[in-house]
C-alpha cells in the first residue's frame, strides 16, 4: 500500500493556495500527515495540484494528423467530417493498428499532459474490454447518447431511456448537442425539452449552435458544458458562445476531442481556449478559471466531486506536480508542457515520475523514457508501444502527444 508524502511545495486546490505545504498519501486516498512512510522534499521549486481531468474525448480516435474540411469550407454537422474521415488515408493507416492499441495511445496522451481522469465518448460495449488495463482512470459511471438527432450514431438504448438510468443511478448523461448548423442540429435543447430530459445529470459535448435561449434553458436546469475549441474551429471555424456560456454561471470544463480534429493533449486545449477567448472577446481568461475547467468543474460534470477535483483529505490521490516556472500558480498550469511534469499519481499510485520517486514505482511494469533532458519512469509499456505501431505502419510515425523518441 503507498504511504508517502510530498513536501515543501504550493499546493494548489479548488480556491486555495498552500504555501510551503505538503500532501500526504496513504493507500488508494489523501490523508493527514502520520510521519509514516516515506517524505519527498520538493525543495520549493514545485507547483502541486490536483490530477487534470479531461471531460471528452474519443480513445479510439486519437491519431494524427488531422482530418477536416477542404481549404476555405467547413462543415454543416458533425455527419460530413465522419464522411471525410472513414475516406481519408490517415483512417486507412490507422487500421493497421488494434483497439487494443489505440486505447494505450489515448491513455499515454492523457497521461502525459498530466491528465488522471477521462471520458471516453463511446458506449459500454465497446470500452469495458479495454478501460480496466490502462494506466489512467476512464470512468465507467455514464449513460450517454452519441447526439440528440435523426443522424447521430444510435448509441445507448435511446435517449429517454439512457436519461433515466442516469437520473436512477446519479450518473452523467453525456452527448454531443447542437454540433452544427441544420435546423435539427440546432433543435437539440429543445429536444431534449420536449423529452423530459433537459436537467443536471447532462453533460453537453460543444455546444456551437447554441441560441441565448438554450444558454438560458441550460444555466437554469444546472447541465454542465465540455467546450472543445480546437475541435470546433477546426472543423466548423466558430465555437460556443463562450462568453455568455460562463456568464450564465454555467458549469463549463475543457476537453480534447480526439486528435483527428482537436488538440494534441489537454495542456495544448487549454492553451488553445485562452487564446480563443482573447481573439473573440478582447480579453483575457483567466487562468484561474482554466484551473477549475479541468479540476473542480469536470468534477462536478461527472458527479464525482466527492471523489475527484482537490486535494482534501479522503479524496482519491489523484495529483499532479509541475515545475514551478512561474511566479502565479494558475499561470504556470496555463503555460504547462509535457516536459514540465516531474510526477503524476492516479490513486495514490505513480503513473509517471522523475527518478526522485523512482522507490515508489518499483517492480516490471514500468518503462524509462527520456522526456526535455530527464530520465522518466512510466507506468506500463509505452516506448514499447510506439515501436510497435511504427512497425505496424511500415516508417517513424510522429505522434505529438508522446513526448519522447524510441
Amino acid at each position: 500500500m503507498a504511504h508517502y508524502t510530498l513536501a515543501n511545495a504550493e499546493i494548489v486546490s479548488g480556491t486555495s493556495i498552500k504555501h510551503k505545504g505538503s500532501v500526504s498519501v496513504s493507500g488508494a486516498s489523501l490523508a493527514a500527515f502520520d510521519g509514516k512512510g516515506r517524505s519527498f522534499d520538493l525543495g520549493g521549486g514545485s507547483y502541486i495540484y490536483p490530477a487534470l481531468i479531461n471531460i471528452h474525448d474519443h480513445m479510439r480516435g486519437n491519431y494524427l494528423p488531422r482530418v477536416g474540411p477542404k481549404k476555405g469550407r467547413f462543415y454543416l454537422n458533425w455527419s460530413y467530417w465522419d464522411a471525410d474521415l472513414k475516406s481519408s488515408s490517415v483512417y486507412e493507416e490507422r487500421a493497421n493498428l488494434s483497439v487494443d492499441t489505440m486505447y494505450y495511445l489515448s491513455a499515454y496522451k492523457n497521461l502525459f499532459s498530466g491528465v488522471a481522469t477521462v471520458n471516453d465518448h463511446f458506449p459500454h460495449e465497446i470500452n469495458d474490454p479495454y478501460i480496466p488495463f490502462l494506466p489512467i482512470r476512464v470512468i465507467k459511471e455514464y449513460t450517454l447518447a452519441h447526439e440528440c438527432s435523426s443522424y447521430d450514431l444510435k448509441w445507448g438504448k435511446g435517449v429517454k431511456v439512457e436519461h433515466d438510468m442516469a437520473v436512477e443511478k446519479n450518473w452523467p448523461f453525456i452527448t454531443h448537442l447542437e454540433e452544427g448548423f441544420d435546423l435539427e442540429a440546432q433543435d437539440g435543447v429543445g429536444i431534449l425539452e420536449r423529452m423530459g430530459c433537459l436537467d443536471d445529470k447532462n453533460v453537453f459535448i460543444h455546444c456551437i449552435g447554441f441560441s441565448d435561449e438554450d444558454i438560458a434553458k441550460t444555466a437554469q436546469a444546472g447541465a454542465s458544458i465540455s467546450w472543445c475549441p480546437a475541435s470546433n474551429l477546426f472543423m466548423f471555424n466558430v465555437t460556443c458562445k463562450i462568453r455568455k456560456i460562463l456568464k450564465a454561471g454555467i458549469n463549463v470544463a475543457i476537453g480534447t476531442d480526439s486528435t483527428h480534429t482537436g488538440s494534441a493533449n489537454l495542456f495544448a486545449e487549454m492553451k488553445f481556449a485562452r487564446d480563443t477567448y482573447r481573439a473573440l472577446y478582447g480579453e483575457d481568461l483567466d487562468a484561474k478559471t482554466l484551473f477549475h475547467m479541468v479540476t473542480v468543474n469536470p468534477a462536478k460534470a461527472f458527479r464525482i466531486q466527492d471523489k475527484s477535483g482537490t486535494l482534501d483529505e479522503g479524496k482519491r490521490a489523484d495529483i499532479l506536480v509541475l515545475k514551478a516556472k512561474h511566479e502565479d500558480p494558475y499561470e504556470n498550469l496555463a503555460h504547462a508542457r509535457m516536459e514540465d511534469i516531474e510526477f503524476l499519481s492516479v490513486d495514490g499510485q505513480p503513473v509517471y515520475a522523475d527518478e526522485r520517486f523512482a522507490e515508489l514505482m518499483q517492480g516490471p511494469k514500468h518503462e524509462t523514457v527520456r522526456v526535455g533532458g530527464r530520465d522518466m519512469k512510466v507506468k506500463g509499456s509505452p516506448l514499447t508501444l510506439y515501436r510497435s505501431v511504427r512497425k505496424a505502419v511500415g516508417f517513424e510515425k510522429r505522434l505529438d502527444y508522446l513526448p519522447f523518441e524510441c
